[in-house]
């Protein structure tokens, strides 16, 4: 299984941790390859060693340990495709079957567009990998369109809703709208839109938290940016958080804002959703598959602060239509996205089920 290193901070990390903790380890011999410079603390130099060599390296460790299966963590961008399209030649050539699980990025369509070469080289790729899977029915639909013999399917991220589903959430009704983020504070996120569409709420009198989980290459920005706003008294910045700190953000929150310009299907969506706590977010990628118009949440444009604004106080004036979409994300968290499903999808994919 490919992932980077399984302390780190990301959503592959997150997602390698919870199959190897899985009933999958017990029906399978789960191996942890990593790859990406995540957790590594290495210089410019290490790094071009370490590209250099790792094909070689996979090619000793799966001689070494027999693994029959290469399991890859994918996605269509630049510099993921390239170094994951090495090793998938180096498990085909030592003939091995190749699960390529795509975590977003671009359409094939458009990945290469006007590139011919480049786009064989993807379609051999893809149809060439004895499974693919994808994490959207948008992109289901286009890795089909794209070549009819790629083997894909839909298979959705799942969390373990330990701590979350069942537990209570702490009442707000009738307070100050509590607001919650989590994730790398990025600006690919549409915090500083956050910042502006909180603004014109607090200009328009009312009254509100927000609580930011995380960090990132953004923080300084966004925390000059919430002082600007007047805003330092509303916002507060946590930090990274993990276990029960994390599980007590979703349950103390009444809305999860996540007005991202970009995503796949995020882990803390799903957290938040099992924590019965209610996305404002952008119709993103998977995330119009877990979340309906209304009945789990709202969806925003992306970069637009006032559409924000407008969208975080509508839910605000109504707190009734709150409270049930606050159920109704737990209920669909329990229904469809926990890990005994992704268990399922994926026992198929490794006993070699297509």
């Amino acid at each position: 299984m490919f992932a980077p290193s399984l302390q780190a901070v990301s959503g592959v990390s997150t997602h390698a941790r919870m199959l190897l903790a899985s009933e999958l380890s017990r029906e399978f011999e789960l191996l942890h390859f990593q790859v990406g410079s995540e957790g590594r603390g290495e210089n410019a130099l290490q790094k071009l060693a370490r590209l250099a060599l790792s094909p070689l390296q996979l090619a000793l460790f799966l001689l070494r340990t027999g693994a029959d299966t290469v399991h890859l963590n994918a996605s269509l961008d630049a510099r993921g495709y390239w170094r994951d399209l090495v090793y998938w030649a180096v498990a085909r050539m030592l003939r091995r079957r190749v699960i390529n699980q795509v975590h977003g990025g671009a359409l094939p369509q458009e990945f290469f567009r006007g590139h011919a070469l480049r786009t064989w080289l993807l379609r051999r790729f893809l149809v060439r990998s004895d499974a693919v899977t994808v994490l959207s029915s948008a992109e289901l639909r286009a890795y089909r369109a794209f070549d009819a013999r790629i083997k894909v399917r839909l298979v959705p991220n799942a969390i373990d809703p330990a701590g979350l589903l069942d537990a209570a959430r702490a009442a707000g009704a009738g307070g100050p709208l509590r607001l919650a983020y989590l994730g790398r504070l990025a600006r690919a996120k549409g915090l500083l839109e956050l910042v502006e569409a909180l603004a014109l709420m607090a200009g328009a009198g009312r009254d509100f938290t927000l609580r930011i989980g995380g960090g990132g290459p953004l923080e300084a920005e966004l925390v000059a940016a919430v002082r600007a706003a007047g805003l330092a008294g509303r916002v507060h910045f946590l930090g990274t958080l993990a276990g029960a700190d994390k599980a007590r953000l979703w349950l103390d929150a009444d809305v999860f804002a996540l007005p991202s310009h970009f995503e796949g299907l995020p882990y803390a969506l799903l957290e938040a959703m099992a924590g019965g706590c209610v996305p404002v977010t952008t119709r993103l990628a998977a995330i119009p598959d877990v979340v309906r118009e209304g009945e789990h949440g709202l969806f925003v444009p992306p970069r637009d602060p006032r559409a924000l604004a407008r969208a975080l106080a509508r839910l605000d004036d109504d707190r009734h239509a709150l409270a049930r979409m606050s159920a109704a994300c737990r209920q669909r968290v329990r229904e469809h996205y926990t890990m005994d499903r992704l268990v399922r999808d994926l026992r198929e994919l490794y006993a070699g089920a297509e």
